[in-house]
């Protein structure tokens, strides 16, 4: 991601084509629903010289308005099969199903190569606006961000306007280090609530921080949703930003430090198998808000693609009992746990913090994973008789 440096000129010409980029996705996907097209090769007969006529766009600029209404309704199909939208009959399913995608005005919109064109050196960009072509549109960013955009950036780009400022979202192509595939043991990862991650070395990240962080939050959007006036509700919306971007970066910084500990001592990382824990997961009232507000599969998703670029291997363990399985003696029960902090044993004695504990176990789940997935080996077919 780099962000844009347009003059005020420059800005009115990006939103008058983003306006009118999303106006033609809209009439797309209205007339994709009321024909029942919802393929590239439908919707573009259906609108794509409608689309040129009525929204003054380019014929490359058309294409890719149809690759984007195709796109949506493509993810939107597979969130409905998902059942993502609620089950058959619920008014979240028919509000989502029952009604054409609308496009917001100020809705991202991707660019390719004959759209867009980069100048590293300069550190500008030419792009193609409804107001013609837009020459030396200058950008800025982290300079590996740069080097790697440089180097391996390959594909569409979106353009993006948020909260006033503009970013181009490129796609990156970086080629894989070769795999470890001798680990010398697996660094395991405990994901928690109370300390966010906490790994088998003993080492404990962002626990009571970002958590004051997050009560501080929750306090404050309390009192905003208790106004319920226009601007508390477009304050609501700039802190939600802000507050995601926060816990990404957070996120970010812990992936970023296991995947470094675990590559410079030549191990894996081994992680739990959370998918689904929102559902299987019963807590009381006050409690729901802090297990739906934690991103934890941000992060393991953020740990998997650092630890692909640095040649780490992962694997997902089966979380059941981890925090109740003694690392020592491998006894489970559940008055292991006498309280959330503590560990202690029942049956050889162990006394230990809690997530740690757990971290460890996982460890050795992800040793014992990895190691019966490297002996199972098909046999090799018998030869033929002559």
């Amino acid at each position: 991601m780099v962000k844009l440096l347009p003059t005020p000129g420059q800005a009115l010409v990006l939103a008058a084509t983003l306006r009118a980029c999303n106006e033609a996705c809209t009439l797309m996907s209205e007339a994709a629903y009321a024909g029942k097209a919802f393929d590239r090769n439908g919707i573009h007969k259906l609108t794509y010289r409608r689309v040129r006529e009525e929204c003054g766009l380019g014929s490359q600029a058309a294409v890719r308005c149809v690759k984007k209404t195709a796109d949506a309704y493509r993810t939107l199909h597979a969130q409905a099969k998902a059942g993502l939208p609620g089950r058959e009959g619920a008014k979240r399913r028919l509000r989502a199903l029952g009604e054409p995608i609308a496009f917001r005005a100020d809705a991202a919109q991707p660019f390719d190569d004959r759209m867009l064109s980069w100048q590293h050196d300069a550190r500008t960009v030419s792009i193609w606006t409804v107001g013609g072509r837009l020459k030396d549109v200058a950008f800025t960013g982290e300079a590996g961000q740069l080097k790697e955009i440089a180097e391996y950036r390959r594909g569409e780009s979106d353009l993006v306007c948020r909260d006033g400022m503009w970013f181009l979202y490129a796609t990156l192509e970086i080629p894989e280090v070769t795999l470890n595939v001798a680990p010398a043991g697996f660094l395991g990862v405990d994901l928690g609530i109370v300390n966010i991650a906490t790994t088998s070395d003993g080492v404990v990240m962002a626990g009571r921080g970002l958590n004051r962080h997050r009560r501080r939050q929750q306090e404050l959007r309390a009192k905003l949703q208790a106004k319920g006036t226009k601007s508390a509700k477009r304050l609501l919306k700039k802190r939600a930003r802000k507050e995601a971007r926060h816990a990404t970066d957070v996120n970010h910084c812990i992936a970023k430090q296991i995947v470094a500990e675990a590559q410079r001592t030549g191990r894996g990382i081994a992680l739990e198998d959370l998918r689904g824990i929102r559902e299987r997961a019963r807590l009381r009232k006050p409690q729901r808000a802090t297990l739906h507000s934690w991103a934890f599969h941000q992060l393991g998703h953020f740990a998997v693609y650092k630890a692909r670029w640095a040649g780490v291997p992962v694997v997902h363990v089966n979380p059941a009992y981890t925090s109740q399985e003694c690392a020592e003696c491998h006894y489970v029960d559940k008055r292991n746990r006498p309280s959330q902090a503590v560990f202690a044993c029942r049956s050889c004695g162990v006394v230990a913090h809690a997530d740690r504990n757990s971290s460890h176990v996982i460890a050795q789940r992800g040793e014992v994973m990895w190691m019966a997935g490297r002996e199972s080996r098909v046999p090799a077919p018998e030869p033929l008789p002559a």
